[in-house]
């Protein structure tokens, strides 16, 4: 699954182009994230950690291959 929504609304998206398998996200939030086959990270449970580790995740991202969006269509990072 590529993009999730969290029970709160907010929308995780990983862009499966950009992402390089590093794992930060994996490190940092190991509920939400981990990677595939193809060592691309994936979103497997959006509720798996708090909304501030979430973001944490994806500011660890070396590429900013996370994105984040509100309930609202605001994007919230980056």
């Amino acid at each position: 699954m590529n993009g999730q929504t969290t029970a709160t609304g907010v929308h995780i998206e990983v862009d499966r182009e950009l992402c390089f398998g590093f794992g930060d996200c994996v490190d940092t939030a190991p509920n939400v994230f981990a990677l595939d086959e193809g060592n691309v990270a994936i979103v497997t449970d959006p509720d798996g950690a708090s909304y501030d580790l979430i973001v944490e995740a994806a500011q660890n991202c070396p590429v900013d291959a996370i994105t984040l969006t509100g309930p609202d269509g605001e994007r919230l990072y980056p």
